[in-house]
């Protein structure tokens, strides 16, 4: 496993971080708790969940899942770089929700509880909340961070301008403010290449790729339907609209004699401000096929054609656009 720091942090993570948002939904706690396992034992030590998985309102099903495996022992915890979220809705309740300074210490001090841990090492905001002010998101990170109960915090869903006011506000109060953001990003979703990638690498953030293959489509989904295997409604539509992407990108594979899905992380693996595309596994075998991504070279050739392919914005705002 090859290893870097997160953002401008000394904290090394895996080139890989392990999503955990099947385990529940998809995949049973015995499985799930064998796949982080097998994680461990391939070198990974970067996991990501957040309060809201599992999907059924305020009972944190996935962190729980997490919170057991760790209660096994056998160094679970200490070697893991755990990184959960908060900001959905927990209950019905108004001040269950969002960034309020309030629902900031009762979403950690829940997380904690279902997780079976004394800290959380990365604690990210799921998404801009742009009602509640930095000056309050950022006094209540500051206490969960003197209390221990927190180590780094992290975004998810910003745009550009959301983290320079992050930021800003974090270096007005001598704070250390964002390490990572977490954004949609992948070959055939390039628009965080506009703000939010400059912005991270203006400010030192990691920036960290949630759905690396595109929801599947990236994945071999033609070959998956050749071989009999069916994909949702929505995927469905998808492909039916960049199906020409799609061919001509396995082909491009088949050229490489690599899989779908390993080319397609290790095109964001070759993105400078990428820290770890988070996969997803539902099952071992997923995750085993995941590794092959961190030994595949894209030389210069290969990446121009996956340009050619799946075209970016073109450059960061404004020259992407303007001049």
């Amino acid at each position: 496993m090859e290893y870097t720091h997160l953002g401008r942090t000394g904290l090394s993570v895996s080139r890989l971080c392990l999503g955990t948002m099947n385990f529940g939904p998809e995949t049973s706690e015995n499985d799930s708790h064998a796949i982080m396992d097998t994680a461990h034992e391939r070198g990974i030590n970067f996991f990501d969940t957040a309060n809201v998985y599992g999907w059924k309102q305020g009972e944190g099903i996935t962190e729980q899942i997490v919170g057991r495996w760790f209660a096994k022992g056998g160094g679970r915890r200490d070697k893991t770089v755990l990184a959960t979220k908060l900001y959905g809705s927990m209950s019905d309740w108004p001040n269950d929700t969002h960034l309020s300074a309030l629902n900031i210490r009762r979403a950690c001090d829940a997380s904690l509880k279902r997780l079976q841990t004394d800290h959380i090492d990365l604690y990210q905001m799921h998404h801009i909340d742009r009602y509640t002010p930095w000056e309050e998101i950022w006094q209540a990170m500051e206490v969960l961070v003197a209390q221990g109960k927190i180590v780094y915090v992290g975004s998810s869903n910003f745009a550009g301008w959301n983290i320079a006011q992050a930021q800003e506000a974090a270096k007005a109060r001598h704070f250390v403010g964002l390490v990572s953001e977490q954004s949609l990003y992948n070959l055939s979703e390039r628009s965080v290449e506009l703000e939010v990638a400059p912005a991270c690498r203006a400010y030192g953030l990691g920036l960290i790729p949630w759905s690396p293959l595109g929801g599947g489509l990236l994945g071999g989904i033609l070959r998956k339907q050749r071989e009999g295997r069916s994909a949702s409604d929505r995927m469905q539509e998808r492909l039916a609209e960049r199906r020409a992407d799609v061919e001509a990108y396995e082909a491009f594979c088949d050229e490489l004699s690599e899989q779908p899905s390993d080319v397609g992380l290790a095109w964001l693996l070759h993105q400078p401000v990428v820290t770890a595309p988070i996969i997803g596994p539902r099952t071992l075998q997923q995750l085993e096929g995941a590794q092959r991504a961190l030994e595949i070279t894209l030389d210069d050739k290969a990446l121009a054609r996956l340009d050619e392919l799946f075209p970016g914005p073109g450059d960061q705002a404004p020259e992407a656009y303007a001049w």
